[in-house]
């Protein structure tokens, strides 16, 4: 348990031990430079005077060496009405509530959406776009991504690949270059160096899916299985499951 909890193994086992739960206890609050002055404070404030720069100054001038925003802390806790300037949980509710804000799209989910048939988007989908191309950059960030979104799903998915997919992937690892968004430059330059597997992925039927398959299902076999048997039954787990 002091391996799993990452605890020393005493406190493991006084908790383990332990008839109830043990509470946490309560901390002392700690001595402040504004305990001499709470009597000024707490004689003021019932007056009236609740404006917390101008107690500061009343108590600077009888030695206090605080801070203002001591000051600000003690009389936001004790306030008995609003500020002047009064936070917006403060003031009554008496005005018509505020319009319904829209919320943005995570990155995550706006990844997906590029990825995506344009047709095949949810209208908040399409708004979401919408407000993303209103910025010029990040309207040719969604154009390229798209772009190569759909020659991969013609080639690979759909089986109806372009007259020249390997022309057609030059003609866009070009534009991403050029674009001067160095996420694309970047992703380009990946594309770029691995180019003989993107063409032969994008003109041939080939791929190494289920190669890939079997290497992540025996992964997960080894990781399921470290430190609990040895490699006779990690054997036999892998051929009975092929």
């Amino acid at each position: 348990m002091a391996r799993a909890t990452g605890l020393a193994r005493g406190t493991v086992r006084k908790y383990a031990q332990a008839e109830s739960f043990p509470e946490r206890a309560a901390r002392r609050p700690e001595p402040s430079r504004l305990d001499p002055h709470l009597a000024h404070l707490e004689q003021r404030m019932p007056q009236g005077c609740e404006n917390a720069m101008e107690l500061w100054r009343e108590l600077r001038d009888r030695g206090f060496a605080g801070t203002h925003r001591q000051v600000h802390r003690f009389v936001a806790e004790h306030r008995t009405r609003p500020a002047r300037r009064a936070a917006r949980k403060w003031l009554a509710r008496t005005s018509s509530p505020a319009p319904d804000t829209i919320a943005l799209s995570s990155p995550k989910q706006l990844a997906w959406f590029l990825t995506q048939p344009v047709a095949t988007l949810p209208p908040y989908a399409t708004a979401a776009m919408g407000r993303i191309d209103q910025d010029p950059e990040a309207a040719r960030f969604g154009a390229l991504a798209q772009r190569f979104a759909t020659l991969v799903r013609t080639c690979c998915v759909d089986g109806t690949p372009p007259a020249d997919p390997a022309g057609e992937l030059d003609i866009w690892l070009d534009a991403a270059r050029l674009s001067d968004i160095p996420a694309l430059m970047t992703f380009a330059s990946g594309r770029e160096r691995d180019g003989t597997a993107v063409r032969a992925a994008l003109t041939t039927s080939w791929s190494n899916d289920q190669a890939e398959g079997q290497i992540s299902r025996l992964k997960m076999l080894k990781r399921t299985m470290y430190g609990r048997a040895g490699f006779p039954l990690l054997r036999r787990r892998v051929l009975l499951a092929a």
